[in-house]
């Protein structure tokens, strides 16, 4: 197995490695940079429904995400789906899955399934290189924070997306949590800067009106800090991201062409500041 990163600050590339095939030691070694890198590319793996569940499986308890379309023989993994004759597609802006959850999940395992002839990439960046590049002013003050997320806006009943579109369901299962604004990673201890331009509404103790500057300069010092790599996605192709130290962006430049995945996610914890 070899691992080189594909860029300064976020990813690796893993050749060399069947992902129907692992040893303990093997498994290690991935958990290990995917904690050091934030998200792994693999490519030219032919991973079946249930090989995809067992290599997650290596990794974390499965978290059943409660708002996607499950695949029908498999309700663990998640489709992540957009037709020839659909507009909207799923995560199509900068974001990180789950952050409104008390425990959120610790990461994604994205598998090809169906890609349109081109586009469709996705792109992934570190918050973790984010927050270093901050002030060391800035950086005090923020560990004094915590932030709010929610997913109402996106999933709940007023939500911008279609309440016929079947992709999405149980959209009455909203919530939120609070989380510090910096937080350390549970397994490299890197301090990481947890907002994100999905989900975080606003600062605990703050008004909405109170925390849009400060959070809006926050989102945009990450969003264009150079701190990204974009993957090209080709059959066989499998990424899993840290949902803690990075953030993605599903493109969405393949219009009138399907586009299909299948994600399954993993459990987390609760996040230390």
């Amino acid at each position: 197995m070899d691992i080189t990163a594909a860029s300064e600050h976020v990813g690796a590339i893993v050749s060399g490695v069947d992902l129907r095939d692992l040893d303990d030691s093997t498994v290690a070694s991935i958990e290990q940079a995917w904690a050091e890198h934030g998200v792994l590319f693999f490519r030219d793996q032919h991973v079946s429904e249930d090989d995809h569940t067992a290599f997650a499986e290596r990794f974390a308890e499965i978290d059943v995400n409660k708002f996607f379309t499950p695949v029908a023989t498999h309700p663990q993994i998640a489709e992540v789906r957009k037709e020839a004759d659909q507009i909207v597609n799923v995560g199509g802006g900068w974001h990180t899955d789950h952050s409104y959850d008390v425990e959120p999940a610790r990461g994604s395992i994205l598998v090809a399934r169906d890609l349109p002839p081109s586009g469709g990439d996705t792109q992934f960046l570190s918050v973790g290189a984010a927050y270093d590049a901050l002030s060391d002013g800035l950086k005090d003050t923020l560990s004094r924070l915590r932030a709010h997320h929610s997913n109402e806006h996106i999933f709940g009943k007023d939500a911008g997306y279609d309440e016929d579109d079947e992709r999405f369901h149980n959209a009455d299962a909203v919530g939120g949590a609070t989380h510090p604004v910096v937080i350390r990673h549970p397994q490299t201890g890197r301090r990481l800067l947890y907002v994100n331009a999905a989900f975080t509404t606003h600062f605990v103790g703050w008004t909405r009106e109170e925390s849009k500057p400060l959070l809006d300069f926050l989102l945009g010092h990450i969003a264009n800090g150079d701190f990204d790599y974009r993957f090209e996605w080709k059959p066989g192709s499998v990424a899993m991201w840290d949902n803690r130290s990075t953030w993605h962006w599903a493109h969405n430049d393949y219009h009138g062409q399907r586009r299909l995945m299948h994600r399954i996610t993993v459990r987390g914890e609760v996040l230390e500041g």
